[in-house]
């Protein structure tokens, strides 16, 4: 659940692409945006001007090449809780990914989401 110390918030979009260093390569020079953080071939991170504009290769796409807001939450589960009581579907349940813990979901309309927060000893 959000509060108002610890609002949810977006915190990226997610862009899966076949090739991160080549992705990196075309947004640095037709947008500018410069390299954030750099997870080898797997993930990247750019400033794309108060949004950050993630990178994923295909083994940390996690929402099957689709784009996606990835909303950072103090508490994953709750969060998925709340968004399926609201009417939205959990696609793939909370993990604990390389940096954090992470699920996708689904709104009531069917646009995919990334929810994500703090890593943790054992994710719900």
């Amino acid at each position: 659940m959000t509060t108002p110390e610890n609002p949810a918030r977006i915190g990226n979009v997610l862009h899966p692409v076949p090739d991160v260093a080549a992705a990196v390569e075309f947004y640095g020079s037709v947008f500018g945006f410069a390299t954030k953080f750099v997870d080898g071939g797997r993930y990247a991170a750019l400033d794309a001007g108060g949004t950050t504009l993630a990178l994923a290769a295909p083994e940390e796409d996690v929402t099957g090449g689709v784009p996606a807001a990835s909303i950072k939450v103090a508490d994953v589960a709750a969060a998925l809780a709340a968004l399926v009581e609201a009417g939205g579907t959990v696609v793939r349940e909370a993990e604990q990914g390389p940096h954090e813990v992470r699920a996708v979901a689904r709104d009531p309309w069917g646009n995919t989401v990334v929810v994500y927060g703090p890593r943790q000893d054992s994710p719900g």
